[in-house]
C-alpha cells in the first residue's frame, strides 16, 4: 500500500466521527433553542399571572376601602335618625372602622415607599 491509501484509509473513520459529532451537536443546538424558547414562554406566563396577582390585590384593598366607606355612610346615616337608639356598639365599630382604615393606609404608604427605594 502507498502513503496515499493509508491516508485514505486513515481519514475515512475520523470523516465519519466528526460527521456523528456534527450531527450530534446540531441535535443538542435544536434542543437548547426548544429549552430556551420553552423557558422563555415560562417566564413570560409567570409575569402574566404576577401582574394578575398584583391587580387582584389592587381589587381587594378598593374593595376593603368601599365596604368601610359604606359602613360607615350607614352607621353615620342610621345616627341621624332620632328614633334609631345607637347604643355605643355603633359608636365602637364606627371608631374601629376609621383605625382599621388608617392602619390599612399607613401599611400601603410604607410598603409604597419601600418599593420605590429597593
Amino acid at each position: 500500500m502507498d502513503i496515499t491509501a493509508i491516508v485514505i484509509a486513515a481519514s475515512i473513520p475520523s470523516a465519519l466521527t466528526g460527521f456523528c459529532f456534527w450531527l450530534i451537536e446540531r441535535n443538542i443546538k435544536k434542543q437548547d433553542k426548544k429549552r430556551e424558547s420553552e423557558e422563555a414562554a415560562r417566564r413570560e406566563d409567570e409575569e402574566r399571572r404576577e401582574n394578575l396577582r398584583q391587580q387582584q390585590e389592587v381589587f381587594l384593598v378598593q374593595g376593603v376601602n368601599a365596604s368601610i366607606a359604606l359602613g360607615e355612610a350607614t352607621a353615620r346615616a342610621v345616627q341621624r335618625i332620632p328614633d334609631a337608639h345607637c347604643n355605643g356598639d355603633m359608636h365602637a365599630a364606627l371608631e374601629y372602622a376609621a383605625k382599621v382604615k388608617h392602619a390599612q393606609k399607613d401599611f400601603l404608604t410604607k410598603q409604597g415607599i419601600n418599593s420605590i427605594y429597593e
